[in-house]
């Protein structure tokens, strides 16, 4: 039989409905009948059918017709809302759709697999599973050791021996031997007492990273879980099933307490969950409308779901992805701007850098040279100034490889420790089947992600601060020859005057945020956890430094452009232009003052899906296959992307 389930006020009723030709109004009231008979008061509602209200489905906020039938506008299990008119207890909407983002509002069950083996998992393969690209399911190995490290957990049970965490209690605790009878609820109450996390909950996009990563570190084989319990963390996945997990509460060691258990709470039906289907509701109503059942915890299950470094890891491997992808777009706006600022290329002669080799800064300067003036891409604008008498450019332009590479070496640094933290079994105890014993000890402590989160922000946060300058520059007029504010009819018009005032506020910010959180230590549970690693707040507020990051990129990449106009009919090199060109496709030129913030959002959502650097991308590419001889090794001490020498060679500034 078709059933619905309807949000009256606080509470969640579930509705069946032996004929779907009835109309939503009937819907509703049927859920008012229901809601009002158990209420001593009738819920202060005098009468089911005079009642006045408004029914409105939770995915997507739709108004639904009262007059329309069930059949043609609901499906079976679907989440409905009902708001009753003039009711302060109802709210006007559905409550909160906290987190849900462009992503999820497209979101479409994925058909492909990411199979897990605890080893293999990667951060770009835990991002995409975040965005709902992928279904997930273990390696026959994977599950071999799931079974051998339970079977060894049922023996340690069986044979009443006292083990902490199976048979002991926790922390403080520790000492206290707890009966074979009261085992399972143990367990229980370790998840219902540790979800004590505050705040807003994780976007679904981070909740299945946390839970994608939780089920990953489980499938080691290390951790105790039954095969039963994870395969249901599984379907609850591929149904993108996912708990409330509040943001706040973490101390990153022992281990995620707080937004673990919030992730296990919902699996065992008790608190909220969010579903594309359901959008919010309690969590057992979103299982059932799944058709999965709440899992049951066995001894040490409930301490396997929430000892470890997962929500520091999974918001550090989307940190460093997004760090990645800002940090080399970054080299492209960039060399934009030193193009419209009428900048030399002398400063990224390879010489220059071979005699100071690092990585980052080698990757740089060539990814300069293949995007400026070169007999490869000639550009009108070089051409323009090329016996102008000026020496050398700023800081700001001939230090990009100084700088831009030191972030890049970071990024490198920190995605090696996410990588190897995803794929690290990070709970306590630790079972190993091979011995025939389970070891206490600290790997769960999130020092390593909470120490490279810290150094990400930091070095990340520079991007930003050299790009502000180069913004200062651009809109300067005693600094760029171009009109002030690079807008016609200054005075009358603005122009980018507060853009940049806005870059200035969001590096100011990061000043703050790049405080190192990992630097701090309050000894929590009795003085049992007496150092802690702060690592959740370092994943968060890295996260919220990068964010800053790519703003002031899109505003230095809008403000280029606009520069560009003031420089036609003259054109910058191929690669540039094709950049140039993306951006007007989603922002039109600046000729006079209009409403700015949905520009510079259109240009950061190029950032974030990478367009800019897949525009430039085949000219770096074709650039660096074209001058780098096959039989001359590449190192950091002997690197040199520069074409050959020729008598037509574009230097500037000579």
């Amino acid at each position: 039989m078709p059933r619905f389930t309807v949000h009256i006020r606080d509470e969640w009723l579930a509705v069946p409905c032996r004929d779907t030709s009835n109309t939503i109004q009937w819907l509703g009231q049927e859920a008012l009948k229901r809601y009002v008979k158990n209420k001593p008061d009738n819920g202060g509602i005098k009468a089911v059918k005079d009642t006045r209200f408004v029914v409105r489905r939770c995915q997507g906020l739709g108004l639904l017709d009262a007059e329309d039938a069930i059949e043609d506008v609901l499906e079976d299990n679907d989440f409905v809302e009902l708001a009753i008119e003039g009711d302060t207890m109802s709210p006007d909407f559905i409550p909160c759709e906290p987190g849900v983002s462009h992503l999820t509002a497209a979101y479409k069950e994925p058909r492909d697999f990411i199979s897990l083996d605890g080893n293999s998992l990667s951060s770009t393969d835990l991002v995409n599973l975040g965005r709902g690209l992928y279904k997930i399911k273990l390696t026959p190995e994977a599950e071999r050791k799931v079974v051998q490290s339970r079977e060894l957990l049922d023996t340690i049970v069986k044979e009443n021996k006292v083990v902490y965490g199976i048979t002991t209690g926790f922390g403080k605790f520790a000492r206290t031997v707890i009966p074979v009878s009261k085992l399972k609820e143990l367990q229980e109450n370790l998840v219902r007492s540790h979800s004590a996390g505050v705040g807003n909950p994780l976007s679904p996009e981070r909740t299945r990273m946390l839970l994608a990563l939780r089920i990953n570190v489980l499938a080691k084989g290390h951790s105790g879980i039954s095969l039963e319990t994870l395969h249901a963390m599984i379907q609850a996945f591929n149904a993108s099933c996912l708990s409330f997990v509040p943001e706040k509460g973490t101390v990153g060691a022992s281990g995620d307490l707080a937004p673990l258990s919030h992730l296990a709470l919902g699996l065992m039906g008790e608190g909220k969950m969010w579903s594309p289907k359901s959008g919010w509701a309690d969590a057992k109503y979103v299982l059932e409308a799944h058709g999965l059942k709440p899992i049951t915890l066995k001894p040490k299950e409930g301490l396997a779901l929430i000892n470890g470094t997962q929500m520091i890891t999974s918001l550090g491997a989307e940190a460093v992805e997004r760090a990645q992808a800002i940090a080399r777009q970054a080299d492209i706006i960039a060399a934009l701007t030193l193009e419209v600022l009428k900048g030399t290329t002398k400063a990224f002669d390879s010489d220059i850098h071979s005699l100071r080799p690092h990585p980052g800064q080698i990757e740089v300067a060539q990814r300069f040279r293949s995007l400026l003036d070169s007999d490869h891409h000639p550009s009108q604008i070089a051409e323009s100034h090329r016996f102008c008498d000026r020496v050398q450019d700023a800081y700001t332009m001939r230090c990009c490889p100084q700088v831009h590479g030191v972030a890049n070496d970071t990024i490198k640094f920190v995605l090696n420790i996410i990588n190897t933290e995803i794929n690290s079994a990070t709970d306590n105890p630790m079972v190993f089947a091979e011995r025939g014993e389970t070891i206490s000890g600290g790997n769960f402590h999130g020092e390593y992600p909470a120490k490279a989160l810290d150094f990400l922000a930091i070095a990340v946060h520079e991007l930003a601060s050299i790009s502000e300058r180069r913004i200062e520059r651009l809109c300067n007029p005693s600094l760029s020859e171009l009109p002030a504010f690079l807008v016609n009819e200054g005075g009358l018009n603005s122009g980018f005057m507060i853009a940049h005032c806005t870059a200035a506020s969001l590096v100011s910010e990061n000043k703050v945020l790049c405080h190192p959180s990992s630097v701090d230590s309050l000894s929590t549970s009795a003085a049992t956890e007496d150092h802690v690693s702060m690592g959740g707040w370092a994943a968060r507020k890295a996260l919220r430094v990068i964010e800053h990051v790519e703003q002031v990129l899109a505003i230095e990449l809008l403000t280029a452009c606009q520069g560009i106009e003031f420089l036609r009919p003259l054109h910058t090199t191929t690669p540039l232009e094709k950049v140039y060109e993306l951006v007007r496709s989603v922002v039109k030129p600046w000729f006079k003052d209009r409403f700015m913030s949905p520009d510079i959002e259109a240009v950061q959502r190029l950032l974030l899906d990478q367009k800019v650097w897949n525009v430039a991308r085949p000219y770096i590419d074709k650039y660096q296959t074209e001058y780098i001889p096959e039989s001359r090794p590449i190192s950091p001490t002997a690197f040199s992307l520069d074409p050959p020498a020729s008598p037509r060679k574009r230097v500037r500034h000579e």
